[in-house]
């Protein structure tokens, strides 16, 4: 016969108060507010802003202050009142906005902005190498801040976004431009970019084969424009061709003699190489630029990094264009200002959530001990000079980031 269970037994059995139960201990967290400052840009270039007001919305309503400089959102088609519904104080100084923590712009600062900068301020913008002096370092590193270059920003993947998105915008941009200028009403061939029925293709050379041709070939294909891309990496023209699922594409790497062909031949050249050491690859002679029918298109895209063309000068949005051998040269440095609330746009999903990751390890200090993707952006750190390609090309002493991160005085 089965043993009786004791009165009550039954009850303390299933009693939660007996069962092995884990500890609730505290989590520790490190999520830091911020201070963000979006200054107005004063280059006469630069039309974008890096926030829009519903990213800055959605920071605010976690918990971090935005304060941006009146009229800074209005080249993007962004009032004050935009940004002032959306949480950010607005400054009707200059000197205001400097006095937030981290300072989010897309130029360079300016030797007046740097002298309203304060030491352990961190300063996020465009580092433009083309332009860059040696006395900018020297400004940057005597206020003791940390300055992280959009251009040198890497992302988990090793990609670099904001050069990405802007190269995306540019290479779609151009074939715009191409076909604008090609139009008799700027005194161009009087040609349509493309092809129709019956009639030969416009013919493009795209020189480089990264993201910035990437673009612009599928823009000009699918106008049905004939495209050659010429590049000395084989694996970009093959990765070019894989991506824009076409067989069709002519691709070369820079034969001077048959390049120097097709460029005479061509309605339209696009320059997008990157620089290699500090230098362009390879420059069209001035020879060659002169040969090229009345009429023709040249887009220097990399002009910002010295430009692929010989004959090259730096235009700006206000008078983009000016002709040379009656050829029509198109070398604005800043292609993706010219859609600027796009490229905010682009812009914005990229830092929303790289503020975010600073926040939620506990600041600049210790996202760069984290996180080796966001070191990489970084040319100064707590006043030292910490990129070799800059130091190499001034002559100047820098110091390892890795280091100065490991000890975290």
């Amino acid at each position: 016969m089965p043993e009786a269970v004791p009165p009550g037994f039954e009850s303390l059995a299933t009693s939660r108060a007996y069962f092995t139960q884990e500890s609730m201990l505290a989590v520790e967290t490190r999520k830091r507010k911020l201070f963000i400052g979006l200054p107005r840009e004063t280059s006469l270039q630069e039309n974008r802003i890096c926030l829009t007001p519903e990213a800055v919305k959605h920071l605010v309503q976690d918990g971090h202050e935005v304060l941006m400089e009146s009229g800074a959102g209005e080249p993007s088609k962004y009032s004050d009142h935009d940004y002032s519904e959306a949480g950010a104080s607005i400054a009707y100084s200059q000197k205001e906005v400097y006095e937030a923590d981290i300072i989010l712009k897309v130029a360079p600062p300016s030797q007046t902005e740097i002298d309203y900068m304060r030491s352990n301020q961190t300063l996020i913008s465009a580092l433009q190498f083309g332009s860059l002096t040696p006395e900018f370092i020297t400004a940057l590193t005597r206020k003791k801040v940390n300055a992280i270059s959009f251009e040198l920003i890497k992302d988990p993947s090793g990609a670099r976004p904001v050069v990405r998105a802007m190269s995306e915008i540019a290479g779609s941009t151009v074939m715009l431009i191409a076909a604008e200028y090609l139009a008799r009403s700027n005194e161009g061939k009087g040609i349509i970019l493309g092809g129709i029925t019956g009639v030969p293709p416009s013919q493009v050379v795209i020189l480089g084969a990264g993201t910035v041709a990437e673009y612009a070939a599928r823009a000009a294909t699918g106008l049905g424009a004939e495209v050659k891309v010429f590049d000395n990496h084989l694996y970009k023209l093959r990765r070019l061709k894989h991506n824009l699922g076409t067989m069709m594409l002519y691709t070369s790497t820079l034969d001077t003699v048959v390049l120097n062909q097709q460029i005479r031949r061509a309605d339209v050249v696009i320059g997008a190489l990157n620089a290699e050491d500090g230098r362009i690859p390879f420059m069209v002679p001035e020879s060659v630029v002169a040969s090229m029918a009345p009429g023709s298109v040249i887009i220097d895209v990399s002009i910002d990094q010295g430009g692929c063309f010989e004959t090259s000068e730096m235009t700006s949005h206000s008078k983009p264009v000016f002709r040379k051998y009656d050829v029509v040269h198109y070398c604005v440095p800043n292609i993706a200002s010219r859609v600027p609330r796009t490229a905010t746009n682009a812009l914005s999903n990229i830092f929303t959530p790289m503020l975010q990751e600073i926040s939620q390890h506990g600041g600049i200090n210790e996202v760069l001990f984290t996180n080796e993707h966001f070191r990489s952006g970084v040319y100064v750190y707590k006043g030292s000079l910490t990129n070799a390609a800059i130091a190499k090309k001034f002559n100047m002493r820098y110091k390892e980031l890795s280091l100065m991160i490991a000890v975290r005085n």
